[in-house]
């Protein structure tokens, strides 16, 4: 089931060609991924949602009562952490890096029961493997127009004047403004007459936790006539997402796997529907992992040279919850 890269970049194209519906799961390192019809999906026990479009019927949660508690990683692990990617943004091998955590949660559900429980644009449940339920667009191509989302920013909208905050704040200003220029020059090498619709406009977040502010822009472009038997390639062009990685995209890839203690593996790459027509897709974060029997919620932020450890610590642990209402 799972294919290797120009495996299931062939396979979209594929489908894509023939204006058939299909699934696709791609990992972080855009080395693995799954391709499959809604059917083929179901079957193999990987639902999904993806803005109201499903290949299940809603069930009943399961009879547990909710119950969610976070071990997060300790302030002195995350410093050593954020230490070595200051380093490296102090000598300026990189200006913006997503650096992530794996916290151990506890909770009497299954993966099943978070998955239909939760409420978010963008759902998925990977057999008993892991569950996604992402607030964040990666792109959404509609005739031949591609539009991107990039998602960076997020406070508690508790706080007074969160939006003004957040919206004020000069280091978000700038890490939001360096990933909307990354991703314009991602686009750019697929598409033209690139173009930013929307700068740094605000959502409303609910979780089992609290509330949250998260600010995106809304970027877009013109594909090349008959993109559709090019469309895996064009994907993977895009990986991994600007959002989740930083700037410089490739040096910054490296300086992440040399300060994460773990492999991403599936966390923080895409998925997506083509409906034969069109196609949205999600990066995935709000992300919850099977290990062994432990389940592990991974989760993180962005770190300029301007960043503060026990903030960003903090923002960390404010984006491990589930999104219930």
């Amino acid at each position: 089931m799972i294919l290797d890269r120009s495996g299931t970049i062939d396979k979209i194209n594929e489908f894509a060609y023939k204006r058939e519906p299909f699934l696709f799961v791609v990992d972080f390192d855009a080395t693995r991924g799954v391709v499959l019809s809604p059917e083929e999906a179901a079957g193999a026990r990987i639902l999904f949602n993806v803005r109201g479009t499903k290949n299940y019927r809603k069930k009943p949660p399961a009879d547990s009562p909710f119950s969610f508690e976070p071990l997060p990683v300790s302030k002195s692990k995350y410093e050593k952490a954020f230490n070595k990617v200051m380093y490296h943004l102090k000598r300026g091998d990189t200006y913006l890096i997503n650096l992530t955590f794996q916290t151990e949660i506890k909770t009497g559900l299954s993966l099943n029961a978070l998955f239909h429980l939760s409420e978010a644009p963008f759902k998925l449940l990977f057999a008993d493997h892991f569950v996604v339920f992402s607030p964040e667009s990666f792109i959404e191509i509609k005739d031949n127009k591609i539009y991107s989302f990039p998602m960076k920013g997020t406070i508690d909208a508790a706080i007074p004047k969160a939006r003004e905050k957040i919206l004020g704040d000069k280091k978000e200003i700038y890490e939001h403004t360096t990933i909307v220029d990354l991703i314009r020059n991602d686009l750019a090498m697929v598409a033209t007459n690139i173009e930013v619709k929307r700068f740094r406009y605000v959502d409303r977040i609910r979780t089992n936790r609290n509330e949250l502010f998260q600010v995106s822009s809304e970027i877009c472009g013109t594909l090349p006539k008959g993109f559709r038997k090019n469309l895996g390639e064009i994907i993977f062009t895009l990986l991994p997402a600007g959002s989740v990685t930083g700037a410089p995209k490739e040096k910054t890839v490296s300086i992440i796997r040399e300060a994460e203690a773990y492999r991403r593996g599936f966390y923080t790459g895409i998925f997506g529907y083509w409906d034969g027509l069109s196609l949205q897709s999600a990066v995935m974060i709000r992300f919850i992992e099977k290990e062994k029997e432990k389940l592990f919620f991974k989760s993180g932020g962005g770190i300029t040279a301007m960043s503060n450890p026990g903030f960003e610590h903090n923002e960390l642990t404010q984006k491990i919850y589930v999104p219930v209402l």
